[in-house]
């Protein structure tokens, strides 16, 4: 088994070592609007639930040189986010948005996706998706130096949007429908596969 110490690897290094591990990763893609009101859209999969009472999510944004991404500026100056969950549907789409835009430029408009209003926070939705969260900022934790490190991004969901076609009662979610997509590492992704059952102990 090989070894390695992460002080001895670049940042790449660790990256490639990490996102080829922790997988599949779900994918967030993040809508936010500036304090002027232009629109960002970018897909991000370190991303994962983190509390349910009050149901909270978390994603992170890399900062690079020191600059930090889009999102997080926009999440920090508004405190209003949506998360739309990446599905086989949509996946091609949320992939065009990953391009190095200036800030300022809508991703969004390389896309066929269409935006609507959020029925609580200020920013934007997107209409084809199956499942959205419209959040509000709880806390954005600087991970690492500022120069390479993350922002750490928590934010409290307020209001769920679950489409009929995936939505099967008693707040339960059919996988099956929803049919989720996940990152591996580079440009590799993953369909939802054969699902299997396994009872957790009871004592």
């Amino acid at each position: 088994m090989k070894q390695f110490k992460p002080e001895n690897l670049s940042k790449k290094q660790n990256y490639k070592l990490l996102s080829g591990s922790v997988i599949p990763r779900p994918i967030a893609f993040v809508t936010t609007k500036d304090g002027a009101g232009n629109v960002n859209g970018a897909p991000f999969s370190f991303f994962n639930v983190v509390n349910s009472a009050p149901p909270m999510i978390m994603i992170s944004t890399a900062r690079n040189n020191g600059k930090r991404k889009d999102t997080s500026l926009n999440i920090e100056e508004t405190e209003n986010f949506v998360v739309h969950i990446t599905d086989d549907s949509n996946v091609e789409d949320i992939n065009l948005t990953a391009a190095p835009l200036e800030k300022g430029q809508n991703e969004l408009e390389r896309t066929k996706m269409e935006l609507i209003n959020s029925t609580i926070v200020d920013a934007p939705s997107v209409k084809q998706v199956k499942v959205r969260m419209e959040c509000k900022l709880a806390q954005i934790i600087h991970l690492g130096d500022e120069l390479e490190g993350s922002d750490l991004i928590i934010g409290e969901v307020v209001m769920f949007h679950v489409d009929d076609q995936v939505y099967f009662g008693d707040s339960k979610i059919n996988a099956n429908h929803l049919q989720p997509v996940g990152r591996l590492s580079g440009n590799d992704y993953a369909r939802l596969g054969e699902k299997f059952t396994i009872q957790r102990p009871t004592e």
